[in-house]
C-alpha cells in the first residue's frame, strides 16, 4: 500500500454569538478546523484533525509514495518537522485510521484495547458569574456527568474562586470538580504576567479544601520545581502538558514530581504513538493519564481511542459550556456530534479505524481552501 495524496480541507465556522474562551484575550468569531485525507492506490482513505496543519504542504513529499502502516516511521518525521514547523499530529492520527481499516479494527483495540467507553466529565471553557457555573453544573449533572471543570482567570481569581466555591455548594459532595489556570502555554501576543507561586500556593489550598480533584496548569510549563512544592505543600492533584512539544518533556515533568496528571492532546501534542509511551510511564509510576481533547469532534475521538486503549481515566475531558460551546460547534464537520450517554459516558465506535462519519456538505459549505 502506498500514500497517494494528503488532501486538507481548511474550514472556517462563523461563530455568532462568539465563544468566549477563557485562555484567549479576544473573543473567538470564528472556529478553524481542517480535516486531513490521507489517500492511498487501495482506496482507503484516513482521516485526522485536531492541529490546523498551516505550512504542511512544504512536508507532505516526505510522505507521498510510502507505506501507510509504517506509523513509526512516519511519527519520527513529523517531530523532525516539529522542530522547523507546526504540529501535524493530525496526520498521525489519519494514518492510525487507515491502519485500523486495514486491520478491521477500532484504533482502540490497536492501542491495547483496555476499555470500549470512558466517564466524561464537562470541561467548561469561558469565565462565568458563580451562579451561573453553579447552575452549569446542576445542568451537566442532570445530563449524566460525574465531574466538571471551571476555568479561573488570572486577571480576577476571586471571582473564580467564587464560582468554584458556588458550585460546590449547588452540587454537594457527590460530584468530582477540576480547576484550570491555563498558565502552562499562551495564546500568541499574550504577555500578560502569570500568577506567581505564592499566589497559586494560596488558590491550592483553598481549592483543596473544597475537594478539588485537580489543579490544571497553575504556573508556566517550565517551573516544575514550583508545580512540585504544590503537590507536597498543598496536597492537591497537578495537572497539566496538554500542549507539550516533545515526549521528553512530557516524561521529564513526570520525573521531576511535577505532575499527578498528565495530559497530552494526541493531535496537538506529541501524538498518538508517544502518548501511549507517555501513558504507560504514567500508570507505571501511579499517576493519572487524561488527555486534553480542545479541537474538535474528530480530535476528540482520536483521543478517545487512545486513552480508551491504554485505560486511562478517571475521566476524559468533554469540551462543553452551552450556549458558547456545543457539540453542534465543535463537531460541526462530522455526520453528527460526540455525545456522551444518559450515564455520561463516551464509547468508542465499533467501526474499523476512527470510526469518523464526515459531512461531506458540511466541509463543502465551510471549506475556504483545499489543497
Amino acid at each position: 500500500m502506498k500514500i497517494t495524496a494528503i488532501r486538507l480541507d481548511r474550514m472556517r465556522l462563523p461563530l455568532d454569538p462568539p465563544f468566549r474562551a477563557a485562555w484567549d484575550p479576544v473573543p473567538r468569531e470564528r472556529f478553524d478546523a481542517t480535516l486531513v485525507r490521507v489517500e492511498t492506490d487501495e482506496g482507503v482513505t484516513g482521516y485526522g484533525s485536531g492541529d490546523t496543519m498551516d505550512g504542511f504542504e512544504a512536508y507532505q513529499e516526505l510522505f507521498i509514495g510510502r507505506d501507510p502502516l509504517r506509523v513509526a516511521r512516519h511519527v519520527a518525521v513529523i517531530e523532525t518537522i516539529g522542530f522547523h514547523a507546526g504540529r501535524y499530529w493530525p496526520l498521525e492520527a489519519a494514518l492510525w485510521d487507515i491502519v485500523g481499516q486495514v486491520a478491521g479494527l477500532p484504533v482502540s483495540v490497536l492501542f491495547g484495547g483496555a476499555g470500549r467507553s470512558m466517564r466524561a466529565y464537562a470541561s467548561f471553557g469561558e469565565l462565568k458569574s458563580p451562579s451561573e457555573r453553579a447552575q452549569a453544573a446542576l445542568s451537566a449533572r442532570a445530563e449524566g456527568f460525574a465531574a466538571v471543570k471551571i476555568r479561573v482567570g488570572r486577571e480576577d481569581v476571586a471571582s473564580g474562586l467564587a464560582a468554584v466555591r458556588a458550585t460546590r455548594e449547588a452540587v454537594g459532595d457527590d460530584m468530582d470538580i477540576m480547576v484550570d489556570l491555563n498558565q502552562w502555554w499562551r495564546m500568541a501576543g499574550d504577555v500578560s504576567p502569570a500568577l506567581d507561586l505564592a499566589a497559586v500556593r494560596r488558590i491550592a489550598a483553598e481549592l483543596a479544601e473544597l475537594g478539588v480533584l485537580w489543579l490544571e496548569e497553575p504556573l508556566p510549563g517550565g517551573d516544575l520545581a514550583g508545580m512540585r512544592s504544590l503537590r507536597e505543600q498543598t496536597g492537591i492533584r497537578v495537572a497539566g502538558g496538554e500542549m507539550a512539544r516533545t515526549m521528553p518533556e512530557l516524561l521529564g515533568a513526570l520525573e521531576a514530581g511535577a505532575l499527578d496528571v498528565v495530559q497530552p492532546d494526541v493531535v496537538l501534542a506529541v501524538g498518538m504513538l508517544r502518548a501511549r509511551t507517555v501513558a504507560d510511564v504514567a500508570r507505571g509510576g501511579h499517576r493519572w493519564f487524561t488527555p486534553h481533547t480542545w479541537t474538535n469532534g474528530l480530535g476528540l475521538l482520536a483521543n478517545l481511542h487512545v486513552a480508551a486503549g491504554v485505560g486511562a481515566g478517571p475521566y476524559l475531558e468533554f469540551p462543553y459550556d452551552p450556549p458558547g460551546w456545543t457539540p453542534a460547534r465543535r463537531d460541526f464537520f462530522l455526520a453528527a456530534p460526540l455525545l456522551a450517554d444518559a450515564g455520561g459516558y463516551l464509547t468508542v465506535p465499533d467501526r474499523p479505524g476512527l470510526g469518523a462519519q464526515i459531512d461531506d456538505e458540511a466541509v463543502a459549505r465551510w471549506t475556504r481552501e483545499s489543497r
